[in-house]
């Protein structure tokens, strides 16, 4: 195992901000991880093991332990009859990558998350999800080396409570498992009779007649690309907060006391399970002027064409970064009385 000491964490983070790690060794296979870990332990150290991340943001102060660069690479398909096959990816892998190659073998399900940027290990942490669709949506098991048994583990998809955004990965076992790989379950026969109402009007503007995972992933791509940021471009962690939950009765107080906030809180909120409703983060930013918002105190703006992705354009430092997000957070929790949650990890 080669390990680097004093690595600036800043090339580890798609944000391009964060202080150094003490030590920073790749991982290209699970039977690597043992030998990092004791030797982590060895010298008393901690122990973070991370994609390309694009849904991290380091402490200007860096890691004072041992940062783990998942590299682990594996594609393996296991069919069971004509319409359902398993599939595991390495952690490692290129989550994209992945959802191409299984629209290639006829497959549908990952269409709908394609060009999440990241790695494969990170999807479950953050239980990714776009168009309706979420990994747990298909996730079956999930590989990964338990730092307090010392062991590869198997999880069942069950076991790893996800949820919006989620995952008991950053929450209670929070840097306890180290994540090698996953299995999901990917089907054949599609249902497409209910989609996004931005797919829809993608597929009427452009005459397309055939819905398939093919053209599905085309227009999500095309979706995503005229919205969002190339993270090896532009400096961002893609959508900075998540959209907020909220009763139906707060949303019906937030629409009579602000009536021309329109635009996605009108037309795209999303009523949960448990009764209450979802509404759209961007609206409230773009209503408090915060799309294409420039901020020359901290060196941050927000993105052009979606005010939830925060741009870093000469930020100095992640604290530059986080006055910007109390910025645009305290005005949100003034005007609507609703605290926006980050979605990018902040490590360690």
């Amino acid at each position: 195992m080669l390990t680097l000491d004093n690595v600036p964490l800043s090339a580890y983070s798609t944000m391009r901000l964060g202080g150094p790690a003490r030590y920073l060794a790749d991982i290209t296979n699970r039977f690597e991880i043992d030998e990092a870990v004791e030797w982590a332990e060895s010298k008393k150290f901690p122990v973070i093991m991370i994609g390309n991340g694009s849904n991290i943001v380091w402490k200007d102060e860096g890691f004072d332990g041992l940062v783990l660069v998942n590299k682990i690479k594996r594609f393996e398909q296991q069919s069971f009859d004509q319409d359902t096959s398993y599939f595991t990816f390495g952690a490692g892998e290129n989550w994209d990558d992945v959802v191409a190659k299984t629209i290639r073998t006829g497959f549908s399900g990952l269409e709908f998350l394609s060009l999440i940027p990241g790695t494969v290990g990170a999807s479950p942490v953050q239980n990714i999800g776009a168009y309706g669709a979420q990994l747990s949506d298909y996730l079956v098991t999930l590989e990964a080396y338990d730092i307090h048994e010392r062991k590869i583990v198997i999880l069942k998809a069950s076991d790893c409570e996800l949820g919006y955004r989620t995952s008991r990965f950053k929450t209670s076992d929070r840097n306890r498992f180290l994540i090698t790989a996953i299995t999901v379950e990917l089907h054949k026969k599609t249902n497409y009779k209910s989609m996004y109402s931005s797919l829809e009007n993608y597929f009427q503007e452009n005459k397309i007649m055939q819905r398939t995972p093919r053209t599905v992933r085309d227009a999500v791509i095309a979706i995503r690309s005229s919205k969002l940021p190339d993270p090896s471009e532009v400096a961002n962690c893609g959508s900075f907060f998540q959209n907020p939950v909220i009763s139906k009765r707060q949303l019906a107080d937030i629409m009579e006391a602000y009536p021309d906030l329109g635009g996605w809180a009108t037309t795209m909120n999303w009523e949960q399970p448990d009764g209450t409703v979802k509404i759209a983060a961007g609206a409230l930013l773009e209503y408090l002027g915060f799309k294409n918002y420039h901020d020359e105190e901290t060196g941050m703006a927000t993105w052009k064409n979606q005010s939830l992705v925060l741009v870093n354009e000469h930020a100095k430092s992640t604290q530059d970064l986080l006055r910007f997000k109390q910025k645009i957070t305290n005005a949100v929790q003034k005007k609507f009385n609703i605290a926006l949650v980050q979605e990018p990890e902040l490590l360690p």
